[in-house]
């Protein structure tokens, strides 16, 4: 790698189990080298998590970029002074997007143009921004509402969850009119390198990871991270659908396929290694709610909003009511699919689950 102006090493931090080889992230603006030829920068978010993580990895004469950063004018911003500044003189040659969430895929379209390269990505996350771009009023549709609504959402939240298209839009920048498709088992060339693609379920569809064998570096998105747990829900367009169970399926594979050793660079967050311990972490942690709800059903069939409380106690907004009741439906549909709650016969078009067995 070329020397400019990049940050080193702020010394480690340990705990939870886990080794943290950088104890401060870089500041708004700088790069920080994390492994040979791999920089990290943070885009700020107007959000409580307040960041996503950007690598970007030496390719040739440029950067190929990881993770874009939601599309508005603050993040342009810091993208025009990285550019400017830390990476002048390099080229952006492709940007690779881990899934289609707005902070990760937001400003894909307005990067792609400004720096003339290709979009690589999974094609779940490239059809799923496509279809909410093109249809953000789809799921304010009745039958989504009644589906909220049947499960013992108020009619507010019910009306919020089901429009949430509508800020996507105000997120998301219009993608590229073409793709290169990424697939899990495919090896993508990046600076000479050999990428090994992998691809994750639960927190968003085909989430794709990076995982580069040589030098034991896994970038893992949002799958795999350290402090906080991703978000799995349930969505109406799917109300059966089981992502907590495709998510635990995919934290086992990562908890064999990835070397304890490995450095993980995750999508929030400080990189971390322990990725094994971590993916067992996560499992109790949904295996600890499971018990939760069940105990919660032990006392009488339950709507999934009336389930709510028991894992979010704190007082809501209807913004995270939204997410915290998806990923309670979440638990619900797993525990349903292995037999320990099943669902009751609706009483007043509300569905309500019991104790299994």
């Amino acid at each position: 790698m070329k020397d400019g102006p990049v940050l080193k090493s702020t010394g480690r931090i340990e705990g939870d189990g886990l080794i943290y080889p950088f104890a401060e992230p870089p500041a708004t603006g700088e790069l920080m080298e994390v492994a040979p030829g791999i920089l990290w920068t943070r885009i700020p978010l107007p959000f409580r998590l307040n960041h996503v993580n950007i690598y970007l990895i030496e390719d040739g004469d440029g950067w190929a970029v990881l993770d874009t950063g939601i599309s508005n004018q603050a993040t342009r911003d810091v993208w025009d002074a990285l550019v400017a500044g830390p990476l002048a003189g390099r080229r952006l040659t492709r940007l690779i997007v881990t899934h289609f969430h707005p902070d990760h895929i937001g400003l894909a379209g307005w990067l792609c143009e400004r720096h003339s390269m290709p979009l690589l990505t999974s094609q779940t996350c490239y059809l799923g921004c496509i279809n909410i771009s093109l249809s953000p009023n789809a799921m304010g549709d009745k039958p989504y509402q009644d589906f909220y609504r049947s499960h013992g959402m108020s009619v507010e939240t019910a009306q919020l969850v089901a429009t949430q298209g509508n800020g996507y839009l105000h997120m998301v920048s219009s993608l590229p009119p073409t793709f290169r498709r990424l697939v899990a088992g495919d090896t993508l060339n990046i600076g000479g390198r050999r990428f090994e693609v992998m691809s994750g379920d639960g927190h968003a569809s085909e989430q794709l990871m990076l995982y580069l064998r040589e030098e034991n570096v896994f970038l893992a998105a949002d799958q795999v991270l350290a402090r906080i747990t991703p978000n799995v829900s349930v969505w109406a367009v799917d109300p059966f659908g089981d992502p907590l169970g495709l998510y635990l399926r995919s934290l086992r594979q990562i908890e064999t396929a990835i070397p304890h050793d490995a450095l993980v660079l995750p999508g929030h967050q400080l990189p971390f290694h322990g990725v094994d311990d971590r993916a067992r972490q996560l499992a109790a942690h949904h295996e600890e709610r499971c018990d939760i709800i069940a105990a919660a059903c032990a006392e009488g069939a339950k709507s999934v909003a009336e389930l709510v409380p028991a894992l979010f106690p704190r007082p809501l907004d209807p913004h995270q009511l939204s997410f915290a009741f998806s990923e309670t439906h979440a638990h619900v549909n797993y525990m349903v699919g292995r037999a320990e709650l099943a669902w009751e016969e609706p009483s007043a078009g509300l569905m309500r689950v019991r104790g299994g067995g």
